[in-house]
């Protein structure tokens, strides 16, 4: 019998997590059948219920805005969704026992090291945004030895008590926009801005000579963000593209214990955008 596996999400019909686990199963020759699933807010812990019951899913891929909420379902953590307080992996069991993972962070720093050759050890960190999407990044971003890490929030607070939360792994500080200070060598945007075609309001006197600057999110056309990066001549700016398809590959290991080639189906989603 084929494996089945969703991703839930809320909307979810823009995913291109079905067309980069069905390329990851051609090219393993895993035998898996993968789809969009949207939940409604209203009853997320019944519906999964029930998705579980229709199809006995193996595992689950879970985005926005149900990644926190999932973690609070979850029977057992893994290490990086504890510390994440996000879940976007699950395996279920025979019983239907959930166990919960957080690949976003691993699926953003192989694609910053491996995919864009960057060197993160030494360098001042800027991250813009203190939601769930920097918290699922800032401990694998901080395991790179970077010089240093700041957050920077529209609430000052809240990036001041998520830079607290994660203190004991390195050199971490947070604040509002008016308190960046001095120069970056990797400017990350995990703010919902993009989603709005805007950028955080930060000045360009912040990059550092041959800085990158990096966009979680991603389209067919360069976000917001990278186009601020690029009329400031920031020769190295990326979208969140490649994070996609190399979290999608660590889930896929976490499922099945093959790993898949992530640039291939990074290759083919670019092809197909730029049609």
């Amino acid at each position: 019998m084929t494996d089945q596996y969703a991703v839930i999400g809320h909307p979810i019909s823009h995913s291109k997590s079905p067309k980069i686990h069905q390329a990851f199963a051609k090219q393993t020759g895993q035998s898996i059948e993968y789809r969009a699933i949207d939940i409604y807010p209203d009853d997320v812990a019944g519906q999964i219920q029930q998705l579980h019951d229709a199809l006995k899913l193996k595992g689950l891929n879970v985005t926005v805005p149900y990644k926190e909420t999932m973690w609070s379902l979850i029977d057992d953590l893994s290490e990086r969704a504890q510390r994440a307080g996000a879940v976007n992996t699950v395996v279920i069991n025979q019983n239907g026992h959930l166990f919960g993972d957080n690949t976003d962070g691993i699926g953003l720093c192989r694609d910053l090291l491996d995919n864009h050759q960057l060197q993160i050890s030494g360098k001042r960190i800027l991250l813009l945004g203190a939601g769930g999407a920097s918290r699922g990044v800032i401990e694998p971003l901080l395991a790179l030895n970077p010089d240093s890490l700041f957050i920077a929030n529209r609430t000052a607070q809240k990036a001041v008590d998520l830079a607290h939360d994660f203190r004991d792994l390195g050199t971490i500080n947070g604040g509002g926009w008016q308190d960046i200070n001095g120069q970056f060598d990797l400017l990350i945007n995990a703010s919902a801005a993009s989603l709005h075609g805007e950028v955080p309001p930060i000045s360009p006197d912040i990059i550092a000579d041959g800085a990158a600057c990096y966009d979680l999110m991603y389209g067919d056309k360069d976000t917001a963000f990278v186009q601020w990066a690029k009329q400031h001549q920031v020769q190295q700016a990326f979208d969140g593209l490649g994070m996609l398809v190399e979290q999608a590959a660590e889930a896929f290991f976490v499922w099945r214990n093959v790993r898949p080639d992530s640039q291939a189906v990074i290759d083919m989603l670019r092809q197909k955008s730029a049609k």
